[in-house]
């Protein structure tokens, strides 16, 4: 299977989560590739879509290569991969400032004054366009964990099938398509795979918002009860 895109991940990844429709889920994008799949989850499942950002603290001389991941106030470290690496702490401390500014700036922007949307006793499907290291994925996971949902999902089009297990311990499900054992890397899965610009994930966000307008409206509006779950 090789997807033609991000949008043609997402509409195929929905179909696999068509399952979890009845429990009205929220779905949680993380940006800025994992936008435009989690858009396409949203609209079929006729959910509500939100972002959480997270980021990726990359390996000195090739950042795409994650060494830790933070989300919010939470900031995890791959030790082992520090150590093997030989990843100086000051080059850590360093890495960790800049993607704080980074962090706090996409907040900003992709919110544009809005507050997250309440997730507590709600199902949560966290969607990204696929899974390498985990380390975004996991500490997501955990970000979200602390807001109460009633239980996380996390969906992905195409991931690394030695990394599905980890994620797996935080989640409560994990829906991939693909989980190749010549996996490699998320992009050799896509045909399309041309870097998602701010302004992309703005767009998506701001058409999900129209959709629930009383979940996207002005700060204080999010708030809404969790609706009943079929037993």
């Amino acid at each position: 299977m090789q997807f033609r895109d991000r949008a043609d991940a997402g509409r195929r990844l929905a179909a696999a989560l068509e399952r979890f429709r009845a429990e009205q889920p929220m779905v949680l994008g993380l940006p800025r590739g994992g936008i435009p799949v989690a858009a396409e989850v949203a609209r079929h499942l006729a959910a509500p879509l939100d972002v959480i950002v997270a980021r990726k603290l990359g390996a000195p001389g090739h950042t795409e290569f994650a060494i830790g991941a933070m989300a919010g106030e939470l900031v995890r470290v791959d030790e082992s991969a520090v150590q093997e690496l030989g990843v100086s702490r000051d080059y850590l401390s360093r890495s960790i400032r800049e993607e704080t500014d980074e962090l706090q700036r996409r907040e900003r922007i992709y919110r544009q004054g809005l507050p997250p949307l309440a997730i507590a006793a709600r199902t949560v499907i966290l969607v990204d366009d696929g899974l390498a290291t985990g380390l975004t994925a996991m500490v997501a996971i955990e970000a979200l964990r602390a807001r109460g949902p009633r239980r996380i999902i996390f969906a992905a089009p195409a991931c690394a099938p030695d990394r599905v297990g980890l994620v797996r311990r935080l989640a409560d499900d994990v829906v991939c398509l693909l989980a190749p054992w010549d996996f490699q890397a998320v992009s050799l899965w896509y045909d399309d795979f041309h870097p998602t610009t701010d302004a992309e994930v703005i767009q998506l966000l701001r058409e999900a918002r129209a959709r629930f307008p009383s979940q996207g409206g002005p700060p204080g509006t999010s708030e809404v009860p969790p609706p009943a779950v079929p037993t």
